[in-house]
């Protein structure tokens, strides 16, 4: 007995990024199955898991929703978001509730909603801690005492917890920190698709329309699914889709172009075929999955080691340029005698020399000096005082300092900004970004929001 196609809309590459009117309107007029959309990064740092605060704000996340919310309640489809607020811990997972809570109120409407929560236990952590934790992708063996310094670890769950809450029928789901591919595979696995294309699918439908061209996180793309295929095509009319570039984004973040791996397992890329069916539409054949023999989930975790202050300064000085090092050199020095409220070893200073190799750093093989250098000094320090009184040591030398074939006393920098210094707030590190092989249980929480 052949089996639907599911259909549904990954409505944009994260959500706050935006869509276009155009497009949705467009998908809306299929018959969809449902809507998903990622929520989640860890690109942007581990700042935002430390804090419990939204890389994307509420004004671009309540955009979003408030124009797809009365959609899905009318078309009874659910929507699914996943990695809700940025990183998926619990203070994440309540702003999209909160948002949510306001457009119902706002617009007359209620919606049923599954809450999945990824917070993990300190209980937990010290369990896996003890044998149960494994680097992820170059991160360092895990230091036991850190498990109680953690701020809003998480656990990146995959496809059955989503699976699970479906089973009672919500008009939303908003996960905590899950998989990204999690968000868009879990509806057709449930409904008994192969596994192996709805999560190569979900690869694809993750960033949006990403994988069309013009190039753009910001705008949606429609999905279908078969037993023995996937469609996907941007409904936005000004937007297309290749075999070159669907394949080219099956390969997005992967160091192998024949797989990439999920919680499920290995998903096998090497009898794909891409075939344009349309000049904007192209169908996949061939993703296969190769279940995992043990399973482990991701954790991540984030500890505060501080709070920064930075500057801001240009300089075009030819002489000042080249001796950049020499000036950098003369500002630790003076920073380290002046600062007698901090103790040498609890302070950091960086300096980024924008032009010259604040991105490459010792890669950097240019030996013309630039006509001007943007420089950004960095201090962390143990109390926002203390990093707020080195960045102004650190300022007011450089803009004085010294350095060989020097020839007036003026200052050295030119500053875009008054004030010159920013207070950056709390420094966060990834502390644990680990596999674990040890059972996790995600619970489904129901709530009515109206």
């Amino acid at each position: 007995m052949s089996r639907k196609p599911i259909r549904y809309l990954s409505l944009c590459g994260l959500l706050g990024y935006g869509y276009t009117l155009a497009g949705l309107k467009r998908a809306l007029q299929e018959e969809l199955d449902f809507i998903g959309v990622d929520a989640g990064s860890t690109d942007p740092g581990p700042y935002y898991l430390g804090s419990g605060k939204g890389f994307v704000k509420k004004l671009q996340v309540k955009r979003d929703l408030e124009l797809i919310l009365p959609e899905i309640k009318s078309r009874k489809i659910p929507l699914i978001i996943g990695s809700a607020g940025g990183s998926g811990a619990k203070p994440h997972v309540q702003s999209v509730l909160d948002i949510i809570s306001e457009i119902a109120k706002e617009k007359n409407l209620s919606f049923k909603v599954a809450v999945i929560y990824s917070d993990l236990s300190k209980e937990f952590l010290l369990e896996a801690a003890n044998g149960h934790l494994f680097p992820c992708g170059g991160a360092p063996e895990f230091v036991a005492e850190d498990a109680l310094k953690l701020s809003n670890p998480v656990a990146q769950f995959g496809t059955e917890p989503i699976i699970e809450a479906l089973k009672g029928n919500p008009d939303i789901i908003v996960a905590g920190r899950c998989c990204d591919t999690a968000v868009f595979a879990s509806y057709p696995i449930a409904k008994g698709l192969p596994a192996g294309l709805a999560l190569h699918a979900a690869k694809i439908a993750e960033c949006g329309a990403l994988c069309a061209r013009p190039v753009g996180a910001n705008d949606s793309l429609l999905v279908e699914i078969g037993e023995d295929y996937f469609t996907v095509e941007p409904p936005n009319e000004e937007r297309a889709c290749s075999p070159e570039s669907v394949a080219a984004h099956s390969l997005y973040e992967q160091p192998d172009p024949n797989c990439f791996y999920e919680p499920e397992g290995k998903i096998d890329l090497s009898n794909c075929s891409f075939e344009a069916l349309t000049p904007r539409k192209v169908r996949v054949t061939g993703s296969a999955l190769v279940p995992a023999e043990k399973e482990t989930t991701k954790l991540e975790g984030a500890k505060m080691t501080g709070f920064r202050a930075i500057t801001i300064a240009g300089l075009r000085d030819k002489a000042a340029i080249a001796h950049l090092a020499d000036i950098e050199a003369g500002v630790r020095r003076s920073v380290a005698e002046s600062a007698n409220f901090v103790k040498e070893g609890e302070y950091a200073l960086r300096f980024l020399r924008y032009g010259v190799d604040a991105v490459t750093g010792q890669n950097e093989i240019n030996t013309v000096p630039p006509c001007e250098v943007g420089l950004v000094i960095e201090a962390v320090a143990p109390t926002q005082e203390q990093a707020d009184a080195l960045i102004g040591l650190a300022r007011s030398k450089a803009l004085h300092q010294s350095f060989p074939e020097r020839k007036a006393t003026a200052g050295n920098l030119a500053f875009p900004f008054s004030p010159s210094d920013f207070s950056g707030g709390a420094v966060y590190e990834f502390a644990l970004y680990h596999l674990t092989d040890l059972p996790l249980k995600f619970t489904v929480t129901e709530l009515e929001i109206k």
